[in-house]
């Protein structure tokens, strides 16, 4: 799997040969609208590795198009200013991506699988999600994972998210398959925006690219985000709902901390800790967290923006008082310092 983003959050050299491999093989088969067993499974085995087997060979019929998503120009194939994916449609199959195909592939990113039609079973890390039409999962691309249909006539969209960026963006690490219901209204509101995106032809500005990206990335928070998973009483869970509305509210002046949010919320400081410790963390994590968490999104609107907003600024703006315990503490939560993680934004 590959991601490549011309404007947005970069993918690797790895992952841009990738996606420029399977545009040009994606060209020679653009104007045929089928593809027999054998034409898919080396397209397919070219660009994302894999062993596909297909349940009837001979009954076989399967396709696969590039698509680009917030596009800069709809003339050339190949340049990609967005996120980069691919549509696919096929007959019968099952398809295993082992750790030796993503080992040679050499991409990191995510990938959001939108089904279209049809239905599948999806495996990674022994949890199976079994996805209906309208459904969309979120897969780690440098695990293996086996995909399996067998009702014929599937349809499905695959969208190459770079790691770093939707990390910063979910604010925690998926691990083994997201799945969001089509049901639900962020399930709705992002396949909407994708699939709209994709069959617009009309041309973006790059800022207006760069701002669609966001929108994307916090519908993506908004489906995948994990519910609270501590057992409280409903009353503590009203009232660390309100604590938690409290410090996103204050989080961003230097000298709010714990004492203050216990202040607000009419309670102890001890009471105050006694509810994160519950929840496996403290007020000043919370905090921190958040200032953090902020930053990052600050930085990557920064590199996508080109605003050129001095990083000492964007400590300032999310609550730290001078630069040098910001970018210790940036570095500590994202391996890099503020510096480095802005360049690979660019």
């Amino acid at each position: 799997m590959s991601s490549f983003n011309g404007t947005g959050p970069a993918g690797s050299i790895a992952e841009a040969a990738a996606l420029e491999m399977m545009m040009h093989l994606s060209v020679d088969v653009a104007g045929r609208s089928e593809l027999n067993f054998e034409a898919w499974r080396a397209l397919l085995r070219s660009t994302c590795g894999g062993k596909p087997q297909a349940i009837e060979p001979n009954d076989f019929v399967g396709w696969m198009r590039p698509r680009s998503v917030y596009r800069l120009t709809a003339a050339a194939l190949k340049i990609h200013c967005g996120f980069a994916a691919t549509g696919h449609g096929c007959s019968a199959y099952r398809y295993e991506r082992t750790h030796r195909d993503v080992r040679l592939s050499g991409v990191d990113s995510y990938c959001a699988l939108f089904q279209i039609a049809s239905r599948r079973a999806v495996i990674q890390n022994d949890q199976t999600v079994q996805l209906a039409e309208g459904d969309i999962a979120l897969l780690d691309g440098g695990q293996p994972a086996t995909y399996v249909s067998e009702n014929g006539s599937e349809r499905w969209l695959a969208l190459y998210l770079p790691r770093q960026a939707l990390i910063s963006h979910l604010g925690f690490e998926p691990q083994g398959v997201l799945h969001g219901r089509g049901g639900t209204l962020a399930t709705r509101g992002l396949r909407r925006l994708v699939l709209d995106s994709i069959e617009d032809e009309e041309p973006m500005s790059p800022t207006a690219v760069s701002y669609m990206q966001l929108a994307l990335y916090d519908l993506l928070g908004a489906l995948f985000a994990p519910s609270d998973p501590w057992p409280v009483s409903r009353h503590a869970n009203k009232l660390f709902t309100r604590i938690c509305g409290a410090i996103k509210d204050g989080f961003a002046d230097p000298d709010f901390g714990p004492c203050d949010v216990a202040a607000e919320a009419g309670i102890s400081l001890r009471y105050l800790q006694k509810l994160f410790t519950q929840r496996g963390s403290t007020c000043s994590e919370f905090i921190y967290s958040l200032r953090l968490d902020y930053a990052a999104r600050l930085l990557h609107r920064r590199a996508s923006l080109d605003t050129g907003q001095p990083l000492s600024e964007i400590a300032y703006a999310c609550g730290f008082r001078d630069y040098t315990n910001f970018a210790r503490k940036f570095r500590h939560r994202f391996g890099r310092s503020p510096c480095a993680y802005a360049g690979d934004h660019t």
